[in-house]
């Protein structure tokens, strides 16, 4: 049976971290994905490793910030080694930080693969996780997603399925495009068109993504983390729920 992991983002209005911890190793959830605003503080950092251990789940993966990424490598390490994190993947950059052209993303791309030297010699995983504008095709046609990941083969992807959806993307293209360099991907489902509530996102199973077959391609190409994540729910235990539910029918 797979394994599957939880991006606590997905929870960030719902309570303390140690209330959602426990539901989902209720669940049968056997990890966790962590996010910045997580390691704002010792405290915070301090109250998640409690829950952690409280649970027995694994906090498997973490998207970190750049800022934190490159300009704190020592703390970034330190935090990494305290919660037992293997992989960390750059999240997201703004409109003002994007290269318009495939140089830029080209060169963007060897920024990552810098970056990464430090966690690549702790034996971790570093990657970047995908929105949509990565697979909006520049003016010569290149995706920006190709251009980053062209750049240096030690760059890892997490790839979040649903964004590629919205970009109109094939998803299953991407996972043969890049095989073993996808070591991650969001378990993510967008609501039918038209309904729009919560953001026009949905419970896996719920949506229009055929998880089916994805998740047979997923486990074919040697994707170990699993990652279920809604950007914003009204109801996070119902979505955990349902979602995982769905997961492991398949």
């Amino acid at each position: 049976m797979t394994d599957f992991s939880y991006q606590l983002y997905s929870s960030r209005n719902f309570g303390p971290m140690s209330k959602t911890l426990r539901m989902l190793a209720d669940l049968g959830y056997v990890a966790a994905e962590g996010y910045g605003a997580l390691y704002d503080d010792d405290d915070k950092i301090d109250a998640l490793k409690a829950a952690l251990d409280d649970t027995g789940l694994a906090l498997r993966s973490s998207h970190v910030g750049l800022d934190l990424l490159e300009g704190d490598v020592d703390r970034a390490l330190r935090i990494a080694e305290k919660l037992g994190l293997r992989e960390v993947y750059g999240p997201h950059i703004g409109p003002d930080e994007r290269p318009t052209d495939k140089a830029g993303w080209v060169a963007f791309g060897d920024r990552l693969a810098e970056a990464a030297r430090p966690y690549l010699a702790e034996g971790m995983i570093f990657g970047w996780h995908n929105h949509d504008f990565e697979f909006a095709a520049l003016p010569d046609g290149t995706l920006p997603i190709d251009a980053m990941l062209g750049a240096d083969e030690s760059l890892s992807f997490e790839f979040d399925v649903a964004w590629a959806v919205v970009a109109n993307v094939d998803p299953q293209d991407s996972i043969a495009k890049y095989g073993k360099r996808v070591t991650a991907a969001h378990v993510k489902d967008r609501a039918a068109p038209g309904k729009t509530d919560e953001d026009g996102w949905a419970d896996v199973g719920d949506g229009v993504i055929d998880w089916g077959n994805l998740i047979t391609q997923l486990k074919a190409n040697g994707t170990p983390n699993l990652i279920m994540e809604h950007d914003n729910p009204s109801d996070d235990v119902r979505f955990a729920t349902a979602s995982i539910a769905h997961a492991k029918s398949l």
